[in-house]
């Protein structure tokens, strides 16, 4: 199943968890629920993915168009909890150059707090 088990509010940062195959659908998911946060003034934003082991090109497209209309209103994504596979894609695509990982979800909130 490829969906969004849980988003939670941090401190200043909205932890996004998800669960199978990052494509187009939970890319939209994650879309969707990012929006109703920027809504309200959040601009922090973590993806937690140790429970999504593959992406594929539309999904990874979909988070690239979040970064974009993140880096106007000054935000920033993040990830963490990354299967290798994932972190290897993320540096081909180009979206470690414009998003910071992290090995664990705690970390993570530290650094962006």
């Amino acid at each position: 199943m490829n969906k969004i088990t849980n988003v939670e509010k941090i401190g200043s940062v909205v932890v996004i968890s998800t669960e199978g195959y990052l494509n187009k659908d939970l890319g939209e998911e994650i879309q969707n629920a990012a929006q109703e946060h920027i809504k309200t003034g959040t601009k922090s934003f973590l993806i937690n993915l140790e429970r999504s082991n593959i992406v594929n090109s539309i999904g990874a497209s979909i988070l690239i168009e979040l970064i974009e209309e993140l880096q106007e209103i000054e935000g920033d994504l993040a990830f963490c909890e990354l299967a290798p596979i994932i972190e290897k894609t993320f540096k081909i695509m180009g979206l470690t150059k414009y998003c910071k990982t992290y090995s664990s979800q705690e970390e993570a909130i530290e650094s962006m707090s």
